[in-house]
């Protein structure tokens, strides 16, 4: 039984307990004058980032598409598989998703949080049956004396089921990016990203406040009386009434307003700060395609130039971003596979088949069939291809 289902079976469990905090009080949440970042844990940041930011929902989604969209070959040193056990595992990995929707999670999960396990069912006779892509916010490492992983715990709604991490065939692989002061979990573009992603969305919505606003600048309504006297409590607030219901919000856009005894309106006009708010939305989309590794080019951001075109953009996507990351993927799927199966065969992209490097592929095939100084082996594993019969 996998870990989704044991969680499914008990969804009727007690919620967990809340407790509040006796010096909650007399905590202050005065911090005027300083800059507010959004929360920097994994559920605030995939809600703010991945939900609420179309830069990096496009970002990953564009790596996790292309990542789960590869095709993969698996071979040993001597063959190339056509029919395998683990190809048919990897076509239909459970009964809920096939293998592009599995790999979407799994990629999806790595570059939003940094860490993506995956939980392999294994039969009776040790042959793994389905694999699950569980959310890394729900997981935990459990420690050892000497530092190493010696568990893993997933925790829905207070209940915990913990995944043994000792014996010979782990049924949790934890894939995770590099994280120069984490020993147990991976640093996430995301969290790289995030100040970017906070001056975007506070961009944005700086655009919806002024469009709420008519998109018209700010003024000020200045009562002049003769006598210098000033405007009563009532006066104040009955004229304060009157412009917000009559003359603000984009429903109100071009109603004339009607002034009386003494006032007079005084518009304010934007200043070159405000009229530049774009430019600061641009560059801070900009940063979070850099830490995304996404070319500006392929997410519609106007004023990026580093690539002749789009065609060089999306080459260059593939070969810095997404074959890395599947590669590396891939190549820690298969050993820990190898330990169900016992089979020295391992997964990889085919390169061969992905159409944006179609033309650096012909031109490598092309220099590799023209070498007359290799044999016909050497060709063939700088090509990638298992050794033929004999050989």
């Amino acid at each position: 039984m996998s870990v989704i289902d044991y969680f499914r079976r008990g969804a009727a469990a007690s919620a967990p307990q809340t407790n509040a905090s006796a010096a909650g009080p007399v905590i202050s949440y005065h911090s005027a004058g300083r800059v507010v970042w959004s929360p920097r844990d994994v559920a605030s940041l995939t809600r703010t980032g991945f939900a609420g930011n179309p830069v990096v929902h496009r970002a990953v989604k564009l790596i996790a598409e292309a990542g789960a969209a590869l095709p993969l070959i698996l071979q040993d040193a001597t063959s190339r598989y056509d029919s395998h056990p683990l190809i048919d595992l990897m076509a239909r990995p459970n009964g809920a998703q096939g293998r592009a929707e599995l790999f979407e999670a799994l990629y999806g999960q790595l570059v939003l949080t940094g860490n993506a396990y995956l939980e392999g069912v294994a039969a009776e006779d040790g042959a793994p049956v389905e694999l699950h892509v569980l959310r890394s916010d729900r997981m935990s490492v459990v420690p050892g004396a000497d530092g190493w992983p010696v568990a893993y715990e997933y925790a829905v709604g207070g209940r915990k089921h913990r995944f043994d991490a000792t014996g010979p065939r782990p049924t949790v692989l934890h894939l995770k990016s590099f994280h120069p002061q984490d020993d147990h979990y991976g640093l996430s573009a995301l969290q790289a990203a995030a100040q970017a992603i906070d001056v975007h969305s506070s961009a944005s919505g700086w655009c919806k406040a002024l469009l709420d606003n008519a998109a018209r600048p700010s003024g000020a309504l200045v009562y002049g009386a003769a006598d210098g006297a000033s405007l009563s409590s009532e006066q104040f607030d009955r004229l304060s009434n009157e412009l917000e219901a009559h003359h603000m919000g984009a429903r109100n856009a071009g109603r004339p307003m009607l002034l009386e005894g003494g006032l007079d309106w005084k518009p304010m006009g934007f200043s070159p700060s405000d009229m530049e708010f774009h430019r600061t939305k641009e560059a801070a989309a900009r940063d979070i395609a850099l830490a995304f590794g996404v070319p500006p080019m392929l997410l519609g951001i106007p004023g990026e130039a580093t690539y002749a075109n789009y065609q060089e953009a999306h080459r260059a996507f593939f070969r810095l971003t997404v074959l890395p990351l599947a590669t590396r993927v891939t190549a820690a799927i298969s050993a820990w596979l190898q330990g169900f199966t016992g089979d020295p065969v391992w997964l990889r992209p085919d390169l061969d088949q992905v159409p944006a490097l179609s033309a650096e592929r012909d031109a490598h095939w092309a220099r590799v069939s023209g070498a007359d100084f290799l044999s016909a082996a050497e060709k063939r594993a700088l090509l990638g291809l298992p050794a033929e019969p004999g050989e």
